[in-house]
Parts: structure tokens; sequence; C-alpha cells
């Protein structure tokens, strides 16, 4: 095998990394479990913070996914997860989004 090259010419594609939009950024925890347990996220999802042991939905607790992940999936659904915009504010998505990022 032939030596290895000491420079790199051009540059290293990077990961695009997701944004979170202003007005989901400053959420309050404290306020999300509220929001976590009366909007039926408690019925899907495992998250020992909530008590909640669904089996629906991601675990939670082992997943710990990003705030921008938690918005994406709130806001537009996947899989068996739905949209919850229509049924959330704004206030509340961002609430419930931190109550998660957090737990």
């Amino acid at each position: 095998m032939g030596p290895l090259p000491t420079t790199v010419v051009g540059t290293v594609p990077t990961a695009p990394t997701a944004s979170v939009p202003a007005k989901y950024k400053n959420g309050d925890p404290t306020a999300g479990k509220a929001v976590f347990t009366s909007a039926g996220c408690v019925g899907c999802h495992t998250l020992a913070a909530a008590n909640a042991h669904g089996t629906v939905g991601p675990n939670l607790d082992q997943a710990k996914p990003p705030l921008s992940l938690v918005i994406e999936r709130v806001t537009h659904g996947a899989g068996a997860m739905p949209n919850f915009s229509t049924q959330l504010s704004t206030k509340q998505i961002a609430d419930v989004a931190a109550f998660v990022v957090k737990s």
C-alpha cells in the first residue's frame, strides 16, 4: 500500500444542523409536563418524569431527542405520531418540547 496523503484538498462536508424556530426556543419545562399528560403523550410514550409507560411511540428516556426533533414531530407528526400543531398552541408546543428535552 502506498503512502497516505498528508494534505486534504477541498472541504469536508458537514451534516446539516436542524434549526429550531425562535417561537419554540424558550419553553417552560414545568408547564410542559402538564401538556405532556393532558395532550395524550403518556398514552404512547415512556418518560419517567411524567410517569408515562406507553409503548406505541419511542421511549423518550432512551431516545433523548434534541429539541429540533421534538418540535418537528409535534408540529408535523411522523409514522403513528399525529400532527399536534392544530391542537396545541405555540406556547404549549414550546413547553412540552422543553419538558421532553429536559427530562
